[in-house]
């Protein structure tokens, strides 16, 4: 019964990288990609200790990953990253682009160092890993790349100029990334999540809690599954025809 089990799993023989998955939506997606058969590289810049403790979780359900630390804010230390998981495997297949940062406050308020650490991370990130990823994924003739957005970055919000607008260069950056690698047979597509239930959203007054439930028309967070189920289809086989896309799972937040 195992055997057929591990036959009838979506993402058997495929690499996957995803970023900034020690914890949170990073780790949820690391581990669901695993559930379905790809060996998942799980990168962190931060905490050694939960990057593994992800890896820990993944081999105790039956998969495979390993944990590679790499600041992707960092040109080089990306390509770098990218050329050993590629020497390693002889493959990348599914590469999720998650790591990112926050530095909040009001315009007026933010300071030039926190605009640049937030752009730095979440969209010159994303960006440094689509870079490296692409020559091996037009060599493969396939490929998904899958960037997390934010509905910030659809809607705004304000004291988030620098994450809002990091966030909304990733919807323009991947429109523009699934134009160029299309032909190749490579998707690339966005996921921008509303208020999930995370240590970002824990750390939440309850008045803050509240007013943000307020704008929800569904009137609760939504949890880290929510995301990774469906980064989960869009790096199958069953979302082989979409790419350039937004997939908005905020509760209808941005609609």
């Amino acid at each position: 019964m195992e055997q057929i089990e591990n036959k009838n799993k979506m993402l058997e023989n495929q690499v996957a990288l995803v970023t900034g998955a020690s914890r949170g939506i990073g780790q949820a997606i690391a581990v669901a990609l695993a559930s379905q058969g790809a060996t998942v590289i799980v990168n962190y810049n931060g905490s050694e200790e939960r990057a593994k403790a992800t890896v820990a979780q993944i081999e105790a359900e039956g998969g495979k990953a390993e944990a590679v630390r790499c600041n992707v804010a960092d040109f080089t230390a990306c390509g770098q990253m990218m050329a050993d998981v590629i020497k390693h495997y002889g493959r990348l297949d599914i590469l999720v682009n998650n790591a990112g940062i926050t530095r909040d406050n009001l315009l007026m308020k933010m300071s030039e160092e926190d605009f640049d650490a937030v752009l730095d991370t979440n969209l010159k990130g994303a960006f440094n890993c689509i870079k490296h990823v692409s020559r091996q994924m037009l060599k493969q003739r396939s490929g998904r790349i899958i960037s997390i957005s934010s509905v910030s970055g659809v809607m705004g919000n304000a004291g988030q100029a620098n994450y809002s607008a990091s966030k909304a260069g990733i919807i323009g950056l991947t429109k523009a990334a699934a134009r160029e690698l299309a032909s190749r047979g490579i998707t690339v597509n966005a996921i921008a999540p509303g208020f999930i239930q995370t240590e970002m959203t824990q750390v939440l007054s309850d008045a803050v809690k509240a007013a943000a439930t307020e704008q929800i028309p569904m009137k609760h967070f939504g949890e880290t599954e929510d995301i990774a189920q469906t980064a989960l289809f869009l790096a199958s086989g069953n979302a082989k025809y979409i790419t350039g896309q937004v997939i908005c799972v905020d509760g209808g937040m941005a609609m």
